[in-house]
């Protein structure tokens, strides 16, 4: 679809939708639940983004001047008027991990959002690196950012085989469990949905744009910490970014909330099950298997083998027409510029059709809690919509993708490489952090990794 097309589009659905399930941040249910719906506190498209980027529209309409304009409080260098910088920062280190104290000052990050530093070199958008790199990159606005309690979950859980048994119960109570949804209801959910990150006023934390550093940081335990900051410093200051999508790697369970990661969604809904796909670099399934249980003999609840999988497996059940979901069995992976998650980590999922005022199916409101004890200190919370465009008999057919690698880690650093090319090739060890492998062996010698307790103990 060309960039005129797009924009047509997202006019369009601006338009139907209104102040309705557009601006709608988290579901409208007639009751209090539980552990489903709880509205957030601050709404994250009233607020501006936090970092220094080079303005792109990404197919959205914008004034015309408003293209390749500098956003950020600084340039090449210079600290924003009232701001005191730091004797060392991200920007200027030769050893982030000796800098540990100072990871809790958002000038350390020079008031960058972790997406900004990502596109500071020119990796997404135009860089603000400036001339003598990486001391001469721009400051983001320090007045700003997202506030920890609309991202940290609202609900009293600690794990989602409690928050899910709950809903299951209060579902049950409520004589929803045994409603399956109509012919009808199925069909409107069936079809195509619009670009999450395309969608108007359907922004989130996720997105790495609107939350300083500092702020991420205090949600991860402290080995978590320090591999975001490990990335950071790497996509920042030394500009080796180690992106799995280069390479043809798995894209990882977390890439479904990444705003350039997933696409269109096309879904299919049955009663017995429901399938989600989409996909950009890599194709992303979500097969939710309704009234199955999991098994609980294993390391994680799962429902085939005591294996790890890139996307989990899921379970769910009907209230109605809103299904909530429960996935588990997930590898540990990344994604670049948001924090690693560990094979620990279990999703809560609950898909609420959004309606007009007259009742008219808009789409579906995804609400997400995320429950990772190696890496998070607290469970977490994603909200967004997906706006539904058309059922499948219109519209261009999916298209399944398949990588074709054309970059290699070449001593360290992604090269694109021609075919009929010989090169020495490392095969990573895929289930060992190989970004990590990469810039340890290449660019942090002479580091040094210091003992230190968590500057971000929030339990105290």
């Amino acid at each position: 679809m060309n960039n005129n097309r797009v924009r047509v589009a997202i006019i369009a659905v601006a338009a139907l939708l209104g102040s309705t399930a557009g601006a709608q941040q988290t579901a409208k249910i007639d009751f209090k639940s539980v552990g489903r719906a709880a509205p957030l506190l601050v709404d994250i498209n009233k607020q501006d983004i936090v970092g220094s980027a080079i303005r792109r529209s990404f197919g959205q309409p914008q004034p015309a001047a408003d293209e390749g304009a500098f956003i950020g409080s600084a340039r090449d260098g210079n600290a924003p008027p009232g701001i005191e910088p730091l004797p060392v920062d991200m920007f200027t280190s030769k050893d982030f991990y000796k800098d540990r104290a100072l990871w809790s000052d958002k000038r350390y990050f020079r008031c960058n959002s972790s997406a900004a530093i990502e596109d500071a070199w020119g990796g997404n958008r135009r860089g603000t690196i400036g001339d003598k790199p990486p001391a001469t990159a721009a400051w983001g606005y320090c007045d700003r950012d997202y506030p920890r309690e609309s991202i940290v979950s609202p609900y009293p859980f600690k794990t989602a085989q409690e928050h899910y048994a709950a809903l299951l119960a209060e579902t049950t109570k409520r004589g929803g469990a045994k409603q399956r949804p109509s012919a009808e209801a199925l069909e409107e959910w069936t079809g195509r949905y619009m670009h999450p990150g395309r969608t108007p006023n359907n922004q989130n934390w996720y997105r790495m744009r609107h939350v300083q550093v500092p702020t991420v940081l205090s949600l991860l335990t402290p080995e978590y910490q320090t591999r975001f900051v490990q990335e950071a410093y790497h996509h920042g200051n030394t500009n080796k970014a180690q992106w799995p999508s280069q390479y043809c790697w798995p894209e990882g369970f977390m890439r479904r909330w990444h705003e350039a990661a997933v696409w269109e969604h096309h879904i299919i809904a049955a009663p017995s099950v429901v399938q989600i796909v989409s996909g950009v670099a890599r194709n992303f399934i979500t097969t939710v298997h309704v009234g199955r249980e999991f098994k609980l003999d294993g390391n994680v609840p799962r429902l085939g083998q005591d294996v790890p999988r890139w996307y989990g497996e899921t379970i769910g059940f009907w209230d109605g027409d809103t299904l909530i979901t429960w996935t588990s069995n997930i590898q540990g992976w990344k994604v670049h510029a948001a924090p690693e998650h560990s094979s620990k980590l279990q999703t809560i999922e609950i898909y609420t059709p959004n309606r007009d005022a007259a009742g008219k199916f808009l789409g579906l409101n995804h609400e997400a809690i995320f429950y990772d004890p190696e890496a998070l200190v607290e469970p977490v919370r994603i909200v967004r919509n997906f706006q539904r465009t058309s059922g499948f008999e219109e519209g261009d057919p999916y298209v399944y993708i398949e990588c074709v690698q054309t970059i290699y880690p070449i001593k360290g650093t992604a090269t694109p490489v021609s075919p009929g090319t010989v090169i020495e090739y490392e095969v990573p060890d895929m289930y060992g952090r190989p970004w990590a492998q990469i810039w340890e062996k290449y660019w942090e010698q002479g580091m040094e990794k210091p003992d230190g307790e968590d500057i971000f103990n929030f339990e105290n």
